[in-house]
């Protein structure tokens, strides 16, 4: 084997694997924050279903 085309192979696949790893990173930081703020949502519906006369109503007088 060509030392010089084992050596641009084995860059190319490592720089592959790291492209990889970095766009998973990406992907689990995003599900991350979406499910945080799925919670936050959560959070806030139970909020309402307990008090559900709370801010849910208001008197208008024109």
């Amino acid at each position: 084997m060509n030392i010089p085309e084992l050596s641009t192979a084995l860059s190319s696949a490592n720089i592959a694997n790291k492209v990889s790893i970095a766009v998973l990173d990406k992907a689990m930081e995003s599900s991350q924050a979406a499910g945080e703020s799925l919670i936050s949502m959560m959070d806030r519906s139970m909020e309402l279903s307990v008090n559900p006369a709370v801010g849910s109503n208001f008197d208008l007088y024109v």
